[in-house]
């Protein structure tokens, strides 16, 4: 994709990652920059103890593309690309969302405990986010 506004909700989708499993000794998943993920990672943060009812994001970046994982507990993710919207029910530590540049996302509906696992592209830019919604209808112009 060579702009942003031509980024659509199809090319988000869920990413599997790497889990080894052991019956007894539980699971482990791995996710690192070896060609095979999406994009390189160079920033990682979390989300936790967001209250009940209050939503998280409400955004969109001009060129970051982040992986979103529920590292514990339940949260949606619904994604935005200025024609449709999909919600993604995220639950499960051994797979995330990708979401490309362009793209308004929101989380919703956090669980008790739920624990945002953000892996990003690159560090915090502030000049990366449109952070108003008609700022964001705007640029898919």
């Amino acid at each position: 994709m060579s702009d942003m506004k031509d980024s659509r909700i199809s090319d988000c989708g869920i990413v599997m990652l790497e889990t080894h499993s052991g019956k007894r000794e539980g699971n482990l998943t791995v996710v690192q920059n070896n060609g095979e993920f999406p994009f390189e990672i160079k920033r990682t943060y979390y989300l936790y103890d967001v209250p009940g009812g209050e939503s998280r994001g409400g955004h969109s970046h001009k060129a970051l593309h982040e992986l979103i994982v529920a590292a514990s507990g339940s949260f949606t993710v619904t994604v935005d690309d200025g024609t449709e919207k999909h919600t993604y029910m995220l639950n499960r530590p051994d797979r995330g969302l990708h979401i490309v540049p362009g793209i308004w996302r929101t989380l919703d509906d956090f669980s008790s405990g739920a624990v945002c696992l953000v892996l990003a592209s690159d560090k915090y830019i502030e000049a990366d986010y449109i952070r108003l919604y008609e700022d964001f209808m705007k640029s898919k112009v």
